[in-house]
């Protein structure tokens, strides 16, 4: 019996690795995540990027997710004006089940934007990212049935303890942790008809390989993840302005539409350095509807949401979703940032 809820519960963890990668509801916060070719677009020298997400609040430890991630331009005074040569690194950890199955990623990626007009405000990216990642089952944490029914613990039974012949890890063939290597790629176009407006659209393409994950003797391939996103930033007035972003993400049978929009208010009605605030909602269809508040200032940018859940499962989170936190801080050039309008949300 011990066998067979233990197989149950592997599956569990192993579709939930294949069917859907960690997530954002501020996607636009994590660049580095949602496309390769994010890889140094942005006007600066560096990009600091940090997120955190608490999913499920109602259920003690459900979700969590963190990530962080930097990227830079190099050779700039080698290659074409106007291009960029960006390389970044970003690491994510995902929690489950009360840190019952651990994943643990870390990237390197490189992506090129050729410049297609004499200003730069147009560009074409293509990026390319290398990922090694860990998938982690604590069977410690797990409960199954015959520990219930027949009153078996350690104390009472050594057999089932951690690392002994009776203990559920017993039928692990591929032990209690996964390694694997992954490849991922994407495209970005920007563009700007004026220089002070800003649009994009891109798609990216995860897990091209399909690595083998899996803790039985029989391994899953990670199914790969398509996502098209597309948004940009739009002047409304001397100190107004809009930003909107919206992802399709498709991965195996499981589908995600996000989209919504966010009003700048240019608080200090600075052009060089402005304090934004930000004030917004995005919507996750058929699952949640997410308010988000930033606030941008001296290349700093921080953000909140909240997701309000509205599926069928309202009724178990209790209307309560998941509370994410962003951060992102873009240091200026030492000559000066170029004033080309890029991607932000």
């Amino acid at each position: 019996m011990r066998k067979i809820f233990l197989a149950i519960a592997v599956l569990v963890v192993v579709n939930y690795a294949s069917a859907q990668d960690p997530h954002f509801s501020q996607f636009f916060s994590s660049p580095l995540t949602l496309n390769p070719a994010f890889t140094g677009k942005f006007d600066g020298q560096f990009r600091f990027a940090g997120n955190f997400r608490n999913q499920w609040v109602s259920i003690p430890n459900a979700y969590k997710t963190v990530s962080g991630s930097v990227d830079f331009g190099i050779l700039k005074d080698n290659i074409h004006k106007g291009d960029i040569l960006g390389i970044g690194f970003s690491g994510v950890s995902d929690q489950s089940g009360d840190g019952a199955l651990s994943l643990n990623y870390g990237s390197a990626s490189v992506a090129y934007h050729k410049a297609l007009d004499e200003d730069g405000y147009s560009t074409l990216g293509l990026g390319f990212q290398a990922t090694y990642s860990s998938l982690t089952v604590d069977l410690n944490k797990l409960v199954f049935e015959d520990f219930l029914t027949n009153g078996f613990t350690e104390e009472t039974n050594p057999t089932i303890g951690p690392g002994n012949p009776g203990a559920p890890g017993g039928t692990l063939a591929n032990g209690r942790s996964n390694s694997y290597l992954d490849m991922n790629a994407g495209l970005l176009y920007s563009g700007s008809n004026n220089g002070d407006n800003n649009y994009y659209f891109g798609i990216s393409f995860y897990h091209i390989n399909s690595p083998a994950v899996g803790f039985k003797d029989t391994n899953w391939k990670l199914s790969p993840r398509t996502t098209a996103h597309a948004g940009g930033t739009f002047p409304l007035g001397e100190q107004l302005s809009i930003s909107t972003s919206i992802i399709e993400q498709l991965q195996d049978q499981a589908n995600e539409t996000v989209g919504g929009a966010a009003l700048c208010f240019n608080a200090n009605d600075a052009s060089d350095d402005p304090t934004n605030v930000y004030i917004g909602s995005w919507y996750r269809l058929g699952d949640a509807i997410i308010p988000y508040v930033g606030l941008e200032f001296s290349g700093l940018r921080l953000g909140a949401s909240y997701d309000i859940n509205t599926s069928s499962l309202k009724a178990a989170t209790e209307e309560r979703g998941g509370t994410e936190f962003s951060v992102i801080y873009i240091t200026k050039n030492p000559d000066g940032n170029t004033g080309i309008p890029c991607p932000k949300f």
